[in-house]
C-alpha cells in the first residue's frame, strides 16, 4: 500500500465539471493546488496563531509543527483522510491554569505531551477493538460535559487578564468578530477570528495616535502607561531564522490538569473524521483509530520541541466544502507554506505583539464558542438533561470545572477546576449508571458521538 503521495490529474487540471469533486487522490495543476494550499493557510491561519500567543508559546514555532504535523497525519492516513491540523485551542485553559500554578512553558508542553501519548494509545486501541470503545467509556453526554467545562473554565482568563488591558478595544474587537462570524458567507467565514484580528490591529494603531498611551495591564501583567500596539521588536526581528526550542518537563500537578483534554481530542477527531467521510463519499470508519493515533503521535513530536498540541481542523474542512476539492496534494501545500512561515522570526514578532485588549474581544467568542461545542454534542446525540442519571454527574462537574472548586489531597496534591470536574463527570455518570435503575438506562445508544462540527456542500458557500 502506497503513502498516499502519488495523485492523477483531475480532467483538464483546471476547472472541475459542475457537481464534480476532486477526491483525495486527484489534484488540479500545480499551480492551481499551490492557490488552495495558500488558502488552507490563511483558513487555519486565525487560530493557529491564536492559540500559541494565548498559552505563551513561539508561534513562529507552532506555526512550522502544524506543517510538520500535517505531513505527519497525511502519511499516517495513506492520503485517504484530506485534513489539516493546527494549533488546538483546547488547551488553552490548560495552560492557563498550569501557569497560574507557578509553571512555565515547560512545564505546558510536558503535561501537553502526555495527553498526546495518551491520545495516541487510544487510536492504537480503537484501532484494534473498534470504536465501541470510545463509547463505552465516553458516551455523547460525557464527552459534551467534558467540552463545556473546558471551554468556559476559561472565563476567568478573558475577564481578569484580556478584557481590563483595554476594554473599548476589545469591545470594538468582539462586536465586529461577531459580526464576521454570522454575516460573512463561504470562505470569508472560515477566516472570521483572523479579520477580527486584523480589525483589532488596526483600531489599536488609531487609538494610539488618537488618544496616546493606555494605563492599564501590560504585558509583564502589571499595570503601567503603554502604547496599546508596540512594534517595536518586529523591527529587530530577522527574516529569516529558526524558532525557539525548549524541552518539556513532567509535574503531575499540570499532567492531571491536562489530561481531561483526550476526551474532547477523541471527540473532535470523530467527528472530523466523520465528516470527511460523508463528504468525500467515502466511509473511513476503518481510518478513525489511525487518524487518532496520528494526531496523539503530532502532538507529541510538537510538544517534545516546545510547540502547541495540534488537532484537525474545521476551518480547512469548512474550505473542502466550499470548494468541492479534496484532494491531499493541496494540504501538502499547505505544510510546505506553514513551514515557510515557521522561519521567519519577523512572522511572529508579529504575531506577538497582538494588543491585550484585542485578545479581550477575541476570546469573549472563541472561549464561549469552545465551551458551546459541548452542547452542541448533546444536541446532535439528542441527551436527555431531564434524564437525573444525565443530569447530576454533569451538573456537578461543570459548575466545579467552570468554578474552579477544589478538592484539597495533602498538602502537596489537590484537585481542581478542569481536572476535578472531569474526573467528576465520567465517574460519577458510571458509578450513578451502575446503581440506577432501568428505566433510567437509554435502551440505545449511537455507536459514537457526533463530534463537535458538522459540515454541508453549499449552504455557506459564496
Amino acid at each position: 500500500m502506497g503513502l498516499g503521495v502519488r495523485w492523477t490529474l483531475h480532467g483538464d487540471g483546471r476547472t472541475p465539471a459542475p457537481g464534480a469533486v476532486v477526491r483525495p487522490d486527484e489534484r488540479l495543476s500545480w499551480p492551481r493546488t499551490a492557490g488552495l494550499g495558500a488558502q488552507h493557510v490563511v483558513a487555519m491561519f486565525g487560530a493557529s496563531f491564536v492559540a500559541p500567543v494565548l498559552m505563551g508559546l513561539d508561534p513562529n514555532l507552532a506555526i512550522m509543527m502544524s506543517g510538520v504535523a500535517t505531513m505527519l497525519f497525511l502519511l499516517a492516513t495513506r492520503g485517504r483522510v484530506p485534513s489539516y491540523l493546527g494549533c488546538s485551542l483546547s488547551f488553552v485553559g490548560v495552560a492557563a491554569v498550569i501557569r497560574a500554578q507557578g509553571g512555565g512553558s515547560a512545564a505546558v508542553t510536558g503535561a501537553i505531551l502526555v495527553v498526546g501519548g495518551a491520545l495516541l494509545l487510544s487510536g492504537l486501541a480503537v484501532r484494534r477493538f473498534g470504536a465501541r470503545i470510545i463509547h463505552a467509556a465516553m458516551p455523547p453526554v460525557v464527552t459534551g460535559a467534558v467540552v463545556m467545562l473546558i471551554g468556559f473554565n476559561l472565563a476567568p482568563v478573558t475577564a481578569s487578564t484580556y478584557w481590563p488591558a483595554d476594554q473599548w478595544t476589545a469591545l470594538l474587537t468582539m462586536l465586529v468578530t461577531g459580526a464576521a462570524v454570522v454575516c460573512l458567507r463561504g470562505f470569508w467565514s472560515r477566516i472570521a477570528i483572523f479579520l477580527g484580528l486584523l480589525f483589532g490591529y488596526a483600531i489599536s494603531w488609531v487609538f494610539d495616535r488618537a488618544f496616546g498611551t493606555i494605563h492599564s495591564i501590560g504585558g509583564s501583567g502589571k499595570v503601567t502607561d503603554h502604547w496599546r500596539l508596540d512594534l517595536s521588536g518586529v523591527a529587530k526581528a530577522d527574516w529569516v531564522g529558526l524558532p525557539s526550542l525548549h524541552a518539556p518537563e513532567f509535574h503531575w500537578s499540570a499532567i492531571l490538569v491536562a489530561l481531561p483534554v483526550v476526551i474532547a481530542l477523541i471527540a473532535e477527531n470523530a467527528g472530523h473524521v466523520k465528516a470527511v467521510g460523508e463528504m468525500i463519499g467515502d466511509p473511513l470508519d476503518d481510518q478513525l483509530g489511525t487518524a487518532i493515533a496520528a494526531d496523539g503521535a503530532a502532538t507529541v513530536l510538537s510538544t517534545a520541541v516546545g510547540g502547541p498540541a495540534t488537532t484537525t481542523y474545521s476551518e480547512n474542512i469548512g474550505v473542502m466544502a466550499a470548494t468541492r476539492v479534496y484532494s491531499t496534494a493541496a494540504y501538502w501545500a499547505a505544510a510546505g507554506f506553514a513551514l515557510l512561515f515557521g522561519l521567519c522570526p519577523k512572522f511572529g514578532a508579529v504575531v506577538a505583539a497582538v494588543p491585550g485588549g484585542v485578545l479581550g474581544g477575541i476570546t469573549v467568542i472563541l472561549y464561549g464558542m469552545i465551551g458551546l461545542l459541548g452542547a452542541q454534542i448533546w444536541v446532535h446525540n439528542d441527551v436527555d438533561l431531564r434524564n437525573p442519571l444525565n443530569l447530576v454527574p454533569v451538573a456537578a462537574g461543570v459548575v466545579i470545572g467552570v468554578g474552579g472548586v477544589n478538592l484539597k489531597i495533602s498538602d502537596n496534591f489537590e484537585l481542581s477546576g478542569i481536572a476535578l470536574g472531569t474526573i467528576v463527570v465520567i465517574v460519577g455518570y458510571h458509578a450513578l449508571r451502575a446503581l440506577a435503575p432501568e428505566h433510567l438506562k437509554p435502551s440505545r445508544e449511537p455507536l459514537l458521538d457526533a463530534g463537535t462540527s458538522t459540515y454541508d456542500d453549499d449552504t455557506r458557500a459564496s
